[in-house]
């Protein structure tokens, strides 16, 4: 079921230049060091790089379209519908891993031990 986020995560780290790890991890994220001494990504670090990363896509297509709107900067309708439509994108995939994670938590809790 994860397997899927495979794709949709290297499409993202082409898309915006963000490097993620197998996990989904945005390489750059806090690291903690685990059992065995090599170091790994938090969960946590890892959620909040990445809806960091999408609030700063859609505050800079926001800006973008103020700039347009005003007159001033130098927003031409090129920049910032490509701005728009990259904020989108990267709000659609963190929709996607939401649902994704957000199902195998269901199917976790439907498993017997």
């Amino acid at each position: 079921m994860i397997a899927g986020l495979g794709p949709a995560l290297g499409t993202y780290s082409s898309m915006y230049g963000t490097a993620l790890n197998s996990t989904g991890a945005a390489q750059g994220a806090a690291k903690v060091t685990g059992a065995a001494g090599e170091d790994t990504a938090s969960f946590t670090d890892a959620l909040q790089a990445a809806v960091g990363s999408v609030d700063s896509l859609q505050k800079n297509a926001d800006q973008q379209i103020t700039n347009m709107l005003t007159g001033s900067g130098d927003a031409d309708l090129n920049k910032v519908t490509v701005s728009v439509e990259k904020a989108d994108v990267a709000f659609q995939l963190m929709m996607q891993v939401r649902n994704k994670v957000v199902n195998a938590y269901q199917e976790m809790e439907k498993m017997q031990f």
